[in-house]
């Protein structure tokens, strides 16, 4: 069974970028954002295999 470790980004005009999906395999995520990109959206889409969380503190 494919890892469900993946997410579709977008990034907008702006430059913010945004997690719209997680959870996904990669073949789900990689045909979303080629369904977004396919769709003429002005926002980039792509996907991304999620880290895990960083148990370290920020440094000050």
């Amino acid at each position: 069974m494919p890892e469900r470790d993946w997410c579709l980004l977008r990034l907008d005009d702006n430059g913010n970028r945004f997690v719209m999906r997680r959870q996904l395999t990669r073949d789900e995520a990689e045909a979303l954002a080629r369904n977004y990109q396919a769709r003429g959206h002005k926002q980039t889409y792509w996907a991304e295999r999620e880290q895990p969380p960083s148990c370290e503190r920020p440094r000050e």
